[in-house]
């Protein structure tokens, strides 16, 4: 099971960081490359424990959805999100918060299956675990410009 881990510096409270890591509309504006939008579920707001979201995006050149159910929640210091259906065989999304100095480590937990077996295994080495790397990180660095943005006024 391929796991990807990352954690970005963001000069703004945990709070912040955490709130707009759970909103919505935030994750649309940090998911602009792959046209992400909430179709299904909870599709405006802040997402809270239980919680489901169905996902519409592009993603390799495919249109695809998603849907996920927010099935931990730790105010403001984690939160665990994990895939229902959607084109991943499983995933489980972890988001933690640390309080560093004025400003906030964000990190990422990202574990995933892919589906169809060796073909999946072969797609995760060529394909998939880059991709994802560099689309979690593109989010962080999105969501680290808007919270930075946000907490400066």
């Amino acid at each position: 099971m391929p796991i990807i881990k990352q954690e970005i510096y963001i000069d703004a409270p945990r709070e912040i960081c955490f709130q707009l890591a759970r909103d919505i509309e935030t994750h649309t504006r940090t998911t602009a490359s792959s046209k992400e939008k909430a179709v299904g579920g909870k599709t405006s707001g802040l997402l809270e424990k239980g919680d489901t979201v169905t996902w519409e995006a592009t993603h390799l050149g495919i249109r695809q959805q998603l849907t996920a159910k927010i099935t931990e929640m730790e105010e403001p210091h984690r939160f665990i999100d994990e895939m229902v259906t959607g084109a991943f065989h499983s995933f489980t999304h972890i988001h933690t918060f640390i309080s560093s100095g004025r400003g906030t480590i964000m990190k990422d937990r990202f574990a995933y299956k892919s589906p169809l077996g060796l073909f999946g295994i072969l797609a995760d080495k060529v394909i998939v675990k880059k991709y994802m790397q560099r689309f979690l990180a593109s989010r962080a660095d999105e969501l680290k410009r808007i919270a930075e943005e946000e907490h400066r006024g």
